[in-house]
């Protein structure tokens, strides 16, 4: 026989030096191939192809405990064993010899941690069935040794593998082949005996051996008695199954009988079971009518405690509601005598508590919220509504009646000359009756008008959503109102009113605001030609505007007109600077417009007739430059000779300037032969350039009276100029130039 792989020693060192580090020390070390397979289906092989591996059995000692492993190694591409996967053999719960394999050197190991069972464990083939029965009789008797259990066993006869163990015992280890002694790890010597106990004991008890072996000492025959034998083995059979049929046969009558009381105990049992089930359900009904009943109950004495609870906190509130008597009779009809002050003063304050208790926080929001809270607040209310207007009207009439007696009694005024100072004592003392309830009727104004600040703003925020320019109107009536009232009597409503008008205040900014940002986003547009909307705006705006004024708003109009023109010329002059070329035109027909729709508003405000006269001067200050612009676009050569006459005549004589480089006459007689040879032709030049650009067909009549007005007073400069300092030459006359321009 082939010697096997198990007894290679240099396959123990390469396994051992692959585990190195780990502790472990190997007991059994063998070559396999690896293959895929399917539990429960023998019949059909892996699919994969074989791959060489190593299974090494391997132990851990930690004290008095040892721990089994079933190493897989592989080898690398250099031909190196490495470690693939690990098991511990505490968890082997199956080893099964596949079916399909006709030499039976196929098997699978299952464990019971794998996470994933639908996964086919791998198979692994030994080289022969020596090899395969060692190694597995290694495992059983490792996992016996080490789990005290053994797995189960498939597909190969535990006895056969016990009778092979005998014959091959030398080749067959355990675990106590490699205990580890006090001074190391020593590979013990397995005796036969030990190892023959071992075998018995794991695979076939001392009992079932000697059966065994006494029945086959019972026929000691040759191979030619094996007919015999087996002819003897099949009649003892048939006798045996004879005698068991004949035995049941007798014992039918028992059996019936037993059958019947079976039968009888079963209905028993059934009608048991069907009145147990009855019982059960009327027990578990109970149940749930005793929890019904314990939960209501329950909920009863909760609702009772409630209640109680909820009566009490009734009454204090209802004490709290409650009007006494005579302080109602006082606020609403009683007298304001003397006598009756301190009654009247005592139903004062208890008013003033009584509102400020049905208030947060004094009042919890609950109760704030209730019909009775809501309906009593009321009824308070109008409790001092009605004493603050009785008590008004008296102090009103009263004072009055007061101050006319003593305008009529003449004894509290000097007579005759005499001067004396008048007797105000009973003024004081009738005033010092009255003043705790002057205190309170100033206190009460406060009170009665609490809260109606938001209904104010809810107002102003409505009337700015509609029209923003109806801020002005009610800026006016509520300073109007802020005036008519004195300091020292209405401070509450004096700083109501303030407030009010501050909100108006910050509404209106907010619209010019917005509108300001309107009028700088044409900045940001594409080239403006013509003129602009806001110029053409701007006039219905303040017309509406003018219409809204009242009382003493005409300082924050003025303010938003300040503002708006600013800004609208601001932006004007920085879109103009966008088109140099055409700038000045862009800005005359602005100016022009801004004038013409501001006419009649100028004349009735003074500072739109200012913002007009600035305006005006800009337009004048535009149409000069692009006048000038377009006459020297035709006639520069003329008018640039005239200014060098002029700039000469600050240092030489006239008599020297024709002598001049430049300035001949013959310079003269080509200058003029160039420019005014065909100066109808030029002077429809300039009209067309006027007309060019300009969108604003209503201003070409004045600005080309204002064209022809500046080139007739520049031409006729240049005629004085050209008679004093060449007064032999001639020139068109200033009066042909004019009827030329008039024939135009």
């Amino acid at each position: 026989m082939a010697k096997s792989s198990a007894d290679d020693e240099e396959l123990r060192r390469a396994c051992e030096a692959a585990i190195e580090g780990t502790k472990q020390k190997i007991v059994m070390s063998i070559r396999v191939a690896k293959s895929r397979g399917i539990w429960g289906k023998s019949g059909k092989l892996g699919r994969q192809m074989a791959k060489p591996r190593v299974l090494a059995l391997s132990t851990k000692s930690k004290g008095q405990r040892t721990t089994a492993f079933l190493r897989v190694l592989k080898y690398s591409n250099g031909g190196v064993l490495e470690p693939a996967k690990l098991y511990k053999l505490k968890h082997l719960s199956k080893v099964e010899v596949m079916g399909n394999d006709p030499s039976g050197c196929t098997f699978m190991l299952g464990f019971d941690n794998l996470r994933s069972q639908s996964v086919a464990p791998s198979q692994w083939t030994m080289r022969n069935i020596d090899d395969r029965n060692r190694l597995l009789l290694c495992i059983l008797n490792i996992c016996k040794d080490v789990s005290g259990r053994l797995p189960k066993v498939v597909g190969v006869d535990v006895v056969e593998m016990a009778l092979w163990a005998k014959e091959n015992i030398q080749n067959t280890p355990s675990v106590g082949t490699q205990r580890n002694l006090q001074d190391g790890p020593v590979a013990a010597t397995v005796t036969e005996s030990d190892l023959k106990v071992t075998v018995e004991k794991e695979l076939v008890s001392q009992a079932e051996e000697e059966d065994m072996e006494a029945l086959l000492g019972t026929y000691v025959m040759g191979i030619g008695e094996a007919e015999a034998f087996s002819e003897r083995l099949k009649r003892e059979l048939q006798a045996l199954e004879a005698a068991n049929v004949h035995a049941i046969l007798e014992s039918e009558p028992l059996i019936d009988d037993v059958l019947h009381g079976l039968e009888a105990a079963t209905n028993c049992v059934d009608d048991m079971d069907e009145w147990l089930g009855i019982f059960n359900v009327k027990l578990r009904h109970m149940r749930e009518d005793i929890a019904s009943i314990e939960t209501r109950n329950n909920q009863l004495e909760m609702q009772s405690v409630n209640n109680k609870g909820l009566i009490e906190e009734l009454d204090k509130l209802l004490e709290r509601l409650r009007v006494p008597s005579e302080y109602a009779a006082s606020l609403t009809g009683g007298s304001f005598d003397e006598a009756r002050m301190l009654q009247n003063i005592e139903a004062c304050e208890w008013l003033t508590d009584a509102l400020r208790g049905l208030e947060a926080p004094k009042l919890d929001r609950n109760y704030a919220k209730m019909r009775a809270v809501k309906e009593k607040r009321a009824e308070l209310e109008k409790l001092r509504s009605t004493f603050v207007r009785r008590a008004s009207e008296f102090l009103r009439n009263y004072f009055a009646s007061l101050v006319d007696f003593m305008i009529s009694d003449k004894s509290y005024f000097s007579q005759r000359g005499q001067l004396k100072r008048p007797d105000h004592a009973d003024l004081r003392y009738k005033c010092r009756t009255y003043a705790r309830l002057l205190q309170h009727l100033k206190e009460s104004l406060q009170d009665l008008l609490e809260g109606i600040q938001e209904d104010f703003y809810a107002v102003v925020d409505w009337a700015y959503k509609i029209d923003p320019l109806r801020c002005i109107s009610m800026h006016g009536i509520t300073e109007r109102y802020l005036s008519g009232q004195k300091a020292d009597a209405a401070g509450f409503v004096r700083l109501l009113l303030g407030d009010l008008e501050s909100r108006i205040s910050t509404q209106f900014s907010r619209f010019v605001d917005e509108a300001c940002h309107q009028i700088e986003r044409n900045e940001r547009n594409v080239k403006q030609m013509g003129v602009l909307s806001y110029i053409s705006r701007f006039a219905t705006l303040a017309t509406r505007m003018e219409q809204y004024i009242q009382g003493q708003s005409r300082d924050l109009v003025d303010q938003a007109y300040t503002k708006f023109v600013s800004i609208m010329f601001v932006t004007l002059e920085k879109i103009a600077q966008t088109d140099p070329k055409n700038a000045d035109m862009f800005l005359l027909e602005n100016y022009a417009a801004f004038q013409n729709s501001l006419y009649d508003l100028a004349n009735v405000v003074p500072t739109l007739a200012k913002f007009y006269h600035q305006a005006s001067e800009a337009y004048e200050q535009a149409c000069t430059r692009h006048i000038a612009v377009i006459i020297y676009s035709q006639f520069d050569r003329l008018f640039q000779f005239a200014r060098r006459i002029e700039d000469l005549m600050y240092t030489i004589t006239p008599e020297e300037i024709p002598f001049q480089l430049g300035l001949s006459k013959m310079d003269l007689r080509k200058m003029v032969k160039s420019s005014l040879s065909a100066v109808d032709k030029n002077i429809s030049i300039m009209y067309k350039k006027l007309q060019k650009n300009l969108t604003s067909e209503e201003l070409l009549p004045s600005l080309w009276d204002k064209c022809k007005k500046e080139f007739l007073d520049k031409y006729e400069s240049f005629a004085q100029l050209v008679a004093k300092i060449y007064p032999t030459e001639t020139i068109p006359s200033v009066v042909e130039m004019k009827e030329l321009l008039a024939s135009m």
